[in-house]
């Protein structure tokens, strides 16, 4: 888009705001990547990959180290634009927002947790909960009362005075879980959200926030290279060499 270009001739802006869309079909895509490329430098991440998923969908995305699995993920984020393709979420083009917006969509409609967590060291575990209800204006009282019913479901309440060093690393990742649910997203992103921890652990965080992000109605792409935590989902995309691959639905 050009950079002379106004917010007033985007699709769905009007006078620097977003217009309302249209809420989601039933049966529809809510999220959609359609033909995406993407490069660094000289090495192609994504080539023609496409995969969408449905509301209240838990999907999948395997494929080795290096296939391109989490720049698909980025991408369907709006945290990197895709060199080629659209991406469509609930009706809206997400690479013709506008910086702003996308991050706020980011913040209010879509969760994300990663490998190691990525919970702020200095702040307590509630705090790190209530950290994007604070960044969404609601007032300490508020969003720490959310945050602890969060960590109850999560059954790590106990931990909510800790900082996430004092913490194990199966709770750290449940603080994480509660952290991307809170908001009520519509879309969490999960990045190899058990790679740091062992089996045990690892099965306890996946049936947490699958079973979380069913209640609440949340669709769910999960990044993974490993049978047993693809087995959490509906169904699978393969990705290989940057290209995907579409499998019959798991259950």
């Amino acid at each position: 888009m050009s950079e002379l270009a106004s917010e007033s001739s985007i699709p769905g802006w009007v006078g620097g705001r977003e217009l309302a869309s249209e809420s989601s079909i039933p049966g529809q895509p809510l999220l959609s990547a359609i033909s995406m490329s993407k490069s660094f430098g000289p090495t192609e991440a994504l080539t023609d990959a496409s995969m969408s998923i449905a509301a209240g969908e838990v999907v999948a995305v395997m494929g080795p180290s290096g296939s391109g699995k989490s720049t698909l993920l980025h991408c369907m984020a709006g945290i990197i634009q895709p060199d080629g393709g659209t991406v469509t979420y609930d009706g809206r083009d997400l690479g013709a927002m506008p910086d702003g917006p996308r991050s706020a969509l980011r913040r209010s409609e879509f969760g994300f947790v990663f490998q190691f967590g990525q919970l702020v060291p200095e702040l307590t575990c509630v705090e790190n909960v209530a950290l994007p209800m604070r960044l969404g204006g609601m007032k300490r009282r508020e969003a720490e009362r959310n945050a602890r019913e969060w960590l109850a479901k999560l059954e790590v309440e106990d931990v909510a005075g800790k900082r996430p060093g004092e913490v194990s690393g199966g709770q750290g990742q449940r603080v994480a879980v509660a952290r991307a649910l809170v908001t009520g997203p519509k879309v969490v992103f999960a990045d190899e959200p058990t790679g740091a921890l062992d089996s045990l652990n690892g099965e306890h965080v996946m049936r947490l926030l699958t079973e979380a992000a069913r209640q609440s109605g949340a669709a769910v792409i999960l990044v993974t290279h490993e049978p047993r935590v693809a087995a959490y989902s509906d169904r699978e995309v393969v990705v290989r060499d940057g290209r995907t691959r579409q499998l019959e639905y798991a259950k």
